[in-house]
């Protein structure tokens, strides 16, 4: 058994088709055939059988993917890591971040981070989503580097607090509330709430604040994202406790100081804890903890 034969099945397993692989791993169809006939021969079972045309993997050949996959998968990373190491060339990071940094934050940090390389090579692509978004992006391998709340605990993730978010009231220019300046949460909760879903993670700080006041808010309606509250409070569906975010000023909305003494609503740069990162993500991460030291 050797490498060129792993990637070889992995390749037919996923194509279910012998032109489709031949043609993706750039070599003949009988190469193909006689490298899986020797495996095959070698393990002492079938790995694949036809189906018309097109093959698919056998039960034993399912079993033997779910190694093979994720061990090349690894082989791949730690080889682009040692040449990453021996002759640095990867400058791409690939940085995720929950909707209400996308305004200062993250630009903010992307900026001081690329004027430290005038050299011009560093390259970025952006991710943005929510919380639960952002960490199953980081347990993917989808993104290198996120900014988000922590909304689960996990094995996998490591995280590190950057920033504290204030919150505040917001509710429709013409509303009763619109008068005051400041306001405690239990004065307004019997108003309908324009509310954060589960997949954000200020749900999960919000429902802690309101069990720990022993407060039952009436939700109006639930939505993912900052600037979709900002619209239906803004058409009267409800008022909205959220981050106090640079773009409330551009809705027609009333913005209300809490009262209230809230427990710190943390923002978390997060990591998978276990994969070594590639020199340019791991001075990233070193940056961004050292620009935000709280």
């Amino acid at each position: 058994m050797n490498l060129r034969q792993l990637e070889y099945f992995l390749t037919l397993a996923e194509t279910e088709h012998m032109t489709k692989a031949a043609k993706e791993l750039k070599t003949s169809q009988p190469n193909i055939s006689h490298a899986m006939s020797s495996l095959e021969q070698e393990l002492g079972i079938a790995l694949f059988e036809k189906e018309g045309r097109n093959i698919k993997l056998s039960r034993y050949g399912k079993i033997f993917y779910s190694y093979v996959a994720p061990s090349l998968k690894e082989i791949g990373e730690g080889q682009k890591f040692l040449q990453e190491i021996a002759k640095p060339t990867t400058t791409e990071i690939k940085f995720g971040f929950i909707y209400t940094m996308g305004s200062k934050v993250a630009p903010k940090i992307v900026k001081d981070f690329i004027e430290e390389h005038p050299e011009g090579l560093i390259q970025f692509e952006f991710f943005q989503g929510t919380s639960a978004q952002m960490i199953q992006m980081l347990k993917d391998d989808v993104i290198d580097v996120g900014i988000c709340s922590k909304v689960q605990q996990s094995s996998e993730i490591q995280y590190s607090i950057i920033y504290q978010e204030k919150l505040v009231l917001v509710v429709p220019e013409k509303h009763p509330l619109a008068l005051l300046e400041q306001t405690y949460l239990a004065d307004i909760i019997n108003y309908p709430l324009v509310y954060f879903t589960k997949y954000s993670g200020l749900r999960t700080y919000l429902d802690e604040v309101m069990t720990d006041l022993d407060l039952h808010p009436k939700i109006a309606c639930e939505l993912d994202e900052d600037h979709s509250v900002l619209g239906f409070v803004e058409n009267n569906f409800g008022i909205a406790i959220m981050p106090d975010i640079p773009s409330i000023s551009s809705y027609k909305v009333k913005k209300i100081e809490i009262e209230d003494s809230l427990p710190d609503r943390n923002i978390f740069l997060a990591t998978r804890k276990n994969k070594i990162p590639l020199p340019i993500v791991k001075e990233f991460w070193d940056f961004c903890r050292h620009q935000f030291r709280l």
